[in-house]
Protein backbone atom coordinates (compact mmCIF):
# COMPACT_ATOMS: atom_id res chain seq x y z
CA UNK A 1 0.00 0.00 0.00
CA UNK A 2 2.92 2.26 0.94
CA UNK A 3 4.74 2.30 -2.68
CA UNK A 4 1.96 4.21 -4.07
CA UNK A 5 3.49 7.12 -1.56
CA UNK A 6 6.89 6.27 -1.86
CA UNK A 7 8.78 9.07 -3.63
CA UNK A 8 11.41 6.86 -5.04
CA UNK A 9 8.37 5.40 -7.32
CA UNK A 10 8.13 9.14 -8.92
CA UNK A 11 10.01 9.39 -12.09
CA UNK A 12 8.34 12.43 -13.57
CA UNK A 13 10.64 15.83 -14.44
CA UNK A 14 12.42 17.49 -12.08
CA UNK A 15 12.51 21.65 -12.67
CA UNK A 16 15.53 23.30 -11.23
CA UNK A 17 15.52 27.47 -11.98
CA UNK A 18 18.86 28.91 -12.89
CA UNK A 19 20.22 32.61 -11.69
CA UNK A 20 18.62 34.80 -14.68
CA UNK A 21 17.80 34.23 -18.23
CA UNK A 22 21.98 34.80 -19.44
CA UNK A 23 22.36 31.96 -17.42
CA UNK A 24 19.91 29.99 -19.51
CA UNK A 25 20.69 31.11 -22.50
CA UNK A 26 24.69 30.18 -21.59
CA UNK A 27 23.15 27.01 -20.78
CA UNK A 28 21.55 26.08 -24.62
CA UNK A 29 23.79 28.53 -26.62
CA UNK A 30 27.54 28.77 -25.18
CA UNK A 31 30.27 26.70 -26.65
CA UNK A 32 27.37 23.85 -28.16
CA UNK A 33 28.28 22.45 -31.30
CA UNK A 34 24.92 23.79 -32.36
CA UNK A 35 22.54 25.69 -29.59
CA UNK A 36 19.69 23.35 -28.13
CA UNK A 37 16.17 24.00 -28.48
CA UNK A 38 14.30 25.50 -25.36
CA UNK A 39 10.85 24.58 -24.72
CA UNK A 40 7.95 27.33 -23.48
CA UNK A 41 5.45 26.15 -21.38
CA UNK A 42 3.53 26.39 -17.83
CA UNK A 43 5.23 25.77 -14.78
CA UNK A 44 3.86 26.96 -11.08
CA UNK A 45 1.38 29.47 -12.85
CA UNK A 46 3.95 31.37 -14.92
CA UNK A 47 5.67 30.78 -18.54
CA UNK A 48 9.10 29.57 -18.70
CA UNK A 49 12.11 28.55 -20.93
CA UNK A 50 13.18 24.85 -20.37
CA UNK A 51 15.80 22.72 -21.46
CA UNK A 52 16.50 18.93 -20.04
CA UNK A 53 20.35 18.38 -19.49
CA UNK A 54 20.14 14.83 -17.38
CA UNK A 55 18.88 11.83 -16.45
CA UNK A 56 18.72 10.87 -12.59
CA UNK A 57 17.29 7.00 -12.71
CA UNK A 58 14.68 7.81 -14.95
CA UNK A 59 13.64 11.00 -13.78
CA UNK A 60 14.34 14.15 -16.19
CA UNK A 61 16.23 16.88 -14.53
CA UNK A 62 14.96 19.91 -16.44
CA UNK A 63 16.66 23.25 -16.04
CA UNK A 64 14.46 26.59 -16.56
CA UNK A 65 14.23 30.28 -16.06
CA UNK A 66 11.07 32.39 -16.37
CA UNK A 67 9.86 33.75 -19.84
CA UNK A 68 10.67 37.98 -19.84
CA UNK A 69 8.53 38.61 -22.94
CA UNK A 70 7.60 36.29 -26.06
CA UNK A 71 9.35 35.97 -29.17
CA UNK A 72 10.63 33.04 -31.58
CA UNK A 73 14.26 33.19 -30.36
CA UNK A 74 16.68 33.13 -27.66
CA UNK A 75 19.15 35.08 -28.69
CA UNK A 76 23.07 35.14 -27.06
CA UNK A 77 26.41 36.66 -27.76
CA UNK A 78 29.19 38.41 -26.60
CA UNK A 79 29.98 42.27 -26.98
CA UNK A 80 32.71 44.07 -26.18
CA UNK A 81 33.83 40.75 -24.27
CA UNK A 82 30.42 41.01 -22.43
CA UNK A 83 28.23 38.33 -22.86
CA UNK A 84 23.99 39.53 -24.48
CA UNK A 85 20.86 38.17 -24.43
CA UNK A 86 17.62 38.57 -25.54
CA UNK A 87 14.38 37.08 -27.23
CA UNK A 88 14.07 38.36 -31.01
CA UNK A 89 12.17 37.06 -34.24
CA UNK A 90 15.24 36.76 -36.49
CA UNK A 91 17.87 35.64 -36.84
CA UNK A 92 19.46 37.87 -39.05
CA UNK A 93 22.93 38.60 -37.03
CA UNK A 94 25.33 35.82 -37.98
CA UNK A 95 27.47 36.99 -35.20
CA UNK A 96 24.62 35.71 -32.52
CA UNK A 97 23.61 32.38 -31.52
CA UNK A 98 20.25 31.12 -31.91
CA UNK A 99 18.02 28.77 -29.53
CA UNK A 100 14.79 27.85 -31.13
CA UNK A 101 11.49 28.71 -29.05
CA UNK A 102 9.11 25.77 -29.19
CA UNK A 103 5.97 26.45 -27.51
CA UNK A 104 3.99 23.71 -26.34
CA UNK A 105 0.38 24.64 -25.64
CA UNK A 106 -0.02 21.93 -22.85
CA UNK A 107 2.38 19.82 -20.97
CA UNK A 108 1.07 15.77 -21.04
CA UNK A 109 1.21 13.73 -17.37
CA UNK A 110 4.83 12.82 -18.02
CA UNK A 111 6.63 16.36 -18.39
CA UNK A 112 4.75 17.85 -15.48
CA UNK A 113 7.00 18.26 -12.23
CA UNK A 114 6.90 15.32 -9.88
CA UNK A 115 6.50 15.17 -5.79
CA UNK A 116 10.05 14.39 -5.60
CA UNK A 117 12.59 11.53 -5.38
CA UNK A 118 14.69 9.63 -2.75
CA UNK A 119 17.40 9.51 -5.55
CA UNK A 120 20.73 11.71 -5.11
CA UNK A 121 23.65 12.47 -6.74
CA UNK A 122 26.63 11.55 -4.82
CA UNK A 123 29.08 14.54 -4.05
CA UNK A 124 32.80 13.56 -5.11
CA UNK A 125 35.16 16.60 -3.67
CA UNK A 126 37.77 16.64 -6.08
CA UNK A 127 40.91 18.49 -5.23
CA UNK A 128 42.03 21.46 -7.65
CA UNK A 129 40.05 22.77 -10.50
CA UNK A 130 42.78 21.12 -12.87
CA UNK A 131 41.36 18.00 -11.74
CA UNK A 132 38.23 19.43 -12.62
CA UNK A 133 38.92 20.37 -15.77
CA UNK A 134 40.78 17.24 -16.63
CA UNK A 135 37.43 15.84 -16.69
CA UNK A 136 37.19 16.93 -20.21
CA UNK A 137 39.98 14.51 -21.20
CA UNK A 138 39.26 12.77 -24.46
CA UNK A 139 36.11 14.94 -25.57
CA UNK A 140 36.87 16.62 -28.69
CA UNK A 141 34.12 19.14 -27.51
CA UNK A 142 33.51 20.03 -24.16
CA UNK A 143 30.14 18.33 -23.47
CA UNK A 144 28.74 19.67 -19.78
CA UNK A 145 28.25 22.48 -18.15
CA UNK A 146 29.56 23.27 -15.05
CA UNK A 147 27.05 23.90 -12.22
CA UNK A 148 27.83 26.93 -9.79
CA UNK A 149 25.47 27.26 -6.72
CA UNK A 150 25.83 28.10 -2.79
CA UNK A 151 25.80 26.00 0.31
CA UNK A 152 25.98 26.83 3.28
CA UNK A 153 28.69 29.82 3.12
CA UNK A 154 30.59 28.18 0.36
CA UNK A 155 30.15 27.99 -3.07
CA UNK A 156 30.05 24.48 -4.88
CA UNK A 157 31.02 24.07 -8.86
CA UNK A 158 31.13 21.07 -10.80
CA UNK A 159 29.56 18.28 -13.05
CA UNK A 160 26.84 16.34 -12.89
CA UNK A 161 27.75 12.57 -14.35
CA UNK A 162 27.13 8.79 -14.15
CA UNK A 163 30.62 6.65 -15.26
CA UNK A 164 27.67 3.81 -16.70
CA UNK A 165 23.80 4.65 -17.48
CA UNK A 166 22.78 1.85 -15.14
CA UNK A 167 24.79 3.07 -12.09
CA UNK A 168 24.68 6.01 -9.13
CA UNK A 169 25.36 9.27 -10.39
CA UNK A 170 27.84 12.09 -9.28
CA UNK A 171 28.32 15.39 -8.61
CA UNK A 172 31.91 15.64 -9.21
CA UNK A 173 33.14 18.92 -8.09
CA UNK A 174 35.17 22.09 -5.84
CA UNK A 175 34.45 23.88 -3.09
CA UNK A 176 35.04 27.65 -3.46
CA UNK A 177 35.53 30.43 -1.16
CA UNK A 178 33.20 32.73 -3.16
CA UNK A 179 31.30 33.38 -5.84
CA UNK A 180 33.72 33.47 -8.95
CA UNK A 181 31.66 36.22 -10.61
CA UNK A 182 32.83 34.82 -14.25
CA UNK A 183 30.95 32.50 -16.66
CA UNK A 184 33.87 31.05 -18.04
CA UNK A 185 36.53 28.49 -16.40
CA UNK A 186 39.50 28.99 -18.81
CA UNK A 187 42.14 26.14 -18.80
CA UNK A 188 44.88 24.27 -20.98
CA UNK A 189 45.83 20.65 -20.48
CA UNK A 190 49.24 21.31 -22.25
CA UNK A 191 50.88 24.09 -20.03
CA UNK A 192 50.43 23.08 -16.56
CA UNK A 193 48.97 26.20 -15.44
CA UNK A 194 46.02 26.57 -13.28
CA UNK A 195 42.67 26.75 -14.68
CA UNK A 196 41.39 30.29 -14.13
CA UNK A 197 37.87 32.12 -14.27
CA UNK A 198 37.10 34.19 -17.41
CA UNK A 199 34.20 36.59 -18.92
CA UNK A 200 34.09 34.59 -22.27
CA UNK A 201 36.11 32.19 -24.30
CA UNK A 202 37.66 34.01 -26.54
CA UNK A 203 41.72 33.56 -25.74
CA UNK A 204 43.05 31.64 -28.38
CA UNK A 205 45.44 28.54 -27.02
CA UNK A 206 42.95 27.45 -24.33
CA UNK A 207 40.17 25.53 -23.33
CA UNK A 208 36.60 26.50 -22.35
CA UNK A 209 33.76 25.22 -19.98
CA UNK A 210 30.76 27.41 -19.57
CA UNK A 211 29.59 28.17 -15.84
CA UNK A 212 25.82 27.96 -14.77
CA UNK A 213 24.89 29.62 -11.97
CA UNK A 214 21.60 28.28 -9.92
CA UNK A 215 19.00 30.16 -8.46
CA UNK A 216 19.12 28.06 -4.92
CA UNK A 217 21.42 25.21 -3.80
CA UNK A 218 20.87 22.26 -6.04
CA UNK A 219 18.13 20.34 -4.39
CA UNK A 220 19.55 17.03 -5.78
CA UNK A 221 22.69 16.49 -3.80
CA UNK A 222 22.99 14.42 -1.45
CA UNK A 223 24.81 16.87 0.89
CA UNK A 224 24.73 14.21 4.00
CA UNK A 225 27.79 12.73 2.40
CA UNK A 226 30.07 15.86 1.50
CA UNK A 227 33.28 15.35 2.98
CA UNK A 228 33.69 18.62 4.73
Amino acid sequence: MNNLQNPSNDKLPRYIQVNSTLEFSRLVCALERAPRVSFLHDHDGQKILSVQMDVLKEKPIVYYTPLEHYGHYLCYGIKGGKEESEIVDSTSDASKLYSPIVRIKSLPKTLKPGNGTLDRYQPIELEDMSSLAKLTWGFEEVPFPLFLFPHNDKWLLGVFMNFNEEGTSYFCHVVLDQDPQKPFMKFSLTNGLNPTFAENPSEHGYSYVKIIRLKDTHPLVDYGHLQN
